[in-house]
């Protein structure tokens, strides 16, 4: 069976102050393969980003499903327990966002090692790894040590792309992450997803520049 089978998904958002509900998207059907990478096109405002935070289960759907085969068999991601979206958040799925959040006095180093060391690792393990990720997007070191608050949006970016990707995942989801990064950090990046796609990584994606990753899309997904 496929990774993921998304079948008729909806959403909608309820506006209490107009007295109104706005549909975000409806009837969405797709299937993902491991391994496979699929394009989310529509114009702004269609849902893109909206279908993507549904399956990460950061807004809740109001209809359809969204059947996952987890490491331990399959689960419906509109409607499972927070407690096991909650755990597949920690060893399956990743949610890529061009908004980094950084937290007060912590490196820009140690963010991004931090779910290595979740997972296991060494404290050198994860500083060796987040050293390599940040390096091949491009952000020098001479501020590997320095607080991510203090930095540029495309600085930031390359952090959140480098906390978000650097532990293994099964499915990622990508929200416009090359949005605010250069054209170097752009094919780094690419780069790395191509990596991830042959270890059999899936992925679903925004793109503010989908010619970044042409070659690379298996499927895309229209949404009006």
């Amino acid at each position: 069976m496929p990774l993921l089978q998304v079948e008729d998904l909806s959403k909608n958002f309820v506006i209490h102050a107009l007295g109104r509900t706005i549909p975000a998207f409806q009837g969405v059907s797709f299937t993902l393969e491991a391994g496979s990478l699929l394009l989310i096109r529509g114009p702004n405002g269609a849902g893109k980003s909206s279908l993507l935070r549904c399956l990460y289960r950061t807004y809740l759907p109001d209809g359809g499903r969204a059947i996952y085969a987890t490491a331990d068999g399959t689960i419906d991601l509109a409607s499972a327990a927070d407690v096991d979206i909650a755990l597949l958040r920690r060893t399956e799925i990743g949610h890529v966002t061009q908004f980094l959040r950084p937290r007060p006095r912590v490196t820009a180093l140690d963010l991004v090692a931090e779910p290595l060391l979740v997972a296991g690792h060494s404290l050198a393990e994860a500083r060796e790894a987040a050293a390599d990720w940040l390096g091949s997007l491009g952000l020098k070191a001479a501020i590997w040590q320095a607080y991510p608050s203090t930095f540029s949006g495309g600085e930031q970016q390359k952090i959140n792309l480098a906390r978000a990707m650097i532990a293994p995942r099964r499915l990622l989801l990508l929200d416009e992450p090359t949005a605010a990064l250069d054209p170097d950090a752009r094919a780094a990046l690419r780069s790395r997803i191509s990596t991830l796609k042959a270890a059999g990584v899936a992925m679903i994606g925004v793109f503010h520049h989908p010619e970044d990753i042409a070659g690379l899309i298996d499927v895309e997904f229209h949404v009006a």
